[in-house]
């Protein structure tokens, strides 16, 4: 278990370079006898082995390790890009939080419009519905998915909302509330609006966390199929990894010509579930090569360590007017790092958090990051969480708590 402190002054520890908040010296022994990484020779890159995309190739470039929160590679992470058709996963994020809060229904039917037919029928990627058709919400989730329906994620949003404008704002809302500080969004499919819909590789890698996290079935259900077929008109699903790359399930491309080619995307193998964001790609061959070299080299770049098992208590944190002064921090299953293949350097770690924690404090809630370092590696900042709940203080626990405080 690693002991730490939160940092002076409560302030985001994660935000700047702090003292160590703990013994690098007694976290090298523990990392050292539970990893032991064996020396070896570096083993170089055979000849056709996928690299990630050069600057040319992809100006905007993010793979990260969600299972860890691990930084693989990037270029230009917070650059603000148009994300074309990739907008479409806000609208599919907004759409599985509302039918988990039962404010939406799979199988409700929406009608198109006049006022969304005059602006949306047959434009761009569709599903061709006409004016005053029904359709049902799940056909309309799986075509805007799937075939980029530019027209079903109209009619879902004036559907539900009573106006696109409506949807939007809902969109942004739910934006906000992710943390995507570098997004707007002014459409709810994303086709050209003179620059008022953008977003980030960061912000859209949150997303995509937000989404496998929260929504993992639906997700399962209504991404990375191969195609759709509706009313007898069979698209196919234009995404470069589905049906390619082995554990690849989705998520979403993008192109417009001010735009040019983007793509989330994502795949898990072996418990391990990685996602990239490319934007301002050339063309959609180039794009589609550069995603599976990028994905691929992901797993095959690294040597995977784990760290600590499944529920093993890698630290506490101190808590302030709690029923406890410090609480245990534990992973989401077992907690590992990527290492560059060949590596042999030694591991350092801290617990970083925003402190002393206040009660109170849920079970499960996440409230700390232990970061990893290794040579010649970017830091892994992996989430960790309260192992049990800690309440408010009552009169007793506060003055037990200020008597400890004096020797501690």
């Amino acid at each position: 278990m690693l002991a730490t402190s939160p940092s002076a002054g409560g302030r985001a520890i994660a935000a700047r370079v702090m003292p160590p908040m703990i013994s690098r010296l007694a976290l090298f022994l523990i990392l050292l006898g539970a990893l032991a990484i064996p020396a070896r020779a570096q083993l170089p890159f055979e000849r056709g082995v996928p690299t990630p995309p050069t600057a040319e190739e992809a100006p905007v470039a993010l793979l990260i390790d969600l299972t860890s929160g691990q930084v693989l590679h990037a270029r230009n992470p917070d650059r603000r890009f148009m994300p074309a058709s990739v907008t479409k996963v806000m609208t599919l994020y907004l759409a599985f939080e509302l039918i988990e809060q039962g404010k939406l229904d799979p199988a409700q039917v929406y009608m198109m419009s006049p006022v969304v037919a005059r602006e949306w029928r047959r434009k761009g990627s569709t599903m061709f519905l006409d004016a005053g058709e029904r359709v049902r919400v799940d056909d309309l989730i799986l075509g805007i998915a799937n075939v980029s329906a530019n027209d079903g994620a109209a009619v879902l949003a004036e559907g539900y909302a009573g106006s696109v404008a409506g949807w939007t704002q809902a969109m942004n809302e739910a934006a906000w509330r992710l943390g995507m500080s570098g997004s707007h969004f002014g459409t709810p499919n994303g086709f050209p609006d003179e620059g008022r819909t953008f977003t980030t590789a960061h912000d859209l890698v949150r997303l995509a966390r937000a989404m496998l996290a929260r929504h993992p079935d639906k997700f399962g259900y209504y991404i990375g199929r191969s195609g759709f077929d509706y009313k007898g008109i069979a698209q196919v699903n234009h995404d470069p990894l589905i049906g390619r790359v082995p554990g690849a399930d989705g998520i979403k491309t993008g192109f417009t010509n001010e735009s040019g080619f983007s793509y989330l995307g994502t795949a898990q193998r072996n418990g391990q579930r990685l996602v990239m964001v490319l934007a301002g790609v050339e063309n959609g061959r180039l794009r589609a090569r550069v995603a599976r070299d990028y994905m691929e080299w992901g797993f095959a770049a690294f040597d995977r360590r784990r760290l600590f098992d499944p529920g093993a208590v890698v630290g506490e944190a101190r808590v302030q007017d709690g029923d406890a002064r410090h609480v245990a921090l534990v992973g989401k299953g077992a907690l590992a790092v990527n290492l560059p293949r060949g590596s042999n350097g030694a591991l350092t770690g801290t617990i970083r958090y925003e402190g002393p924690l206040r009660a109170p404090i849920a079970a499960g809630q996440e409230v700390a990051v232990l970061e990893i370092t290794a040579p010649g590696a970017a830091p892994a900042r992996i989430p960790l969480y309260a192992a049990e709940a800690v309440g408010v203080a009552g009169p007793l626990d506060r003055i037990v708590n200020a008597i400890a405080g004096l020797f501690s």
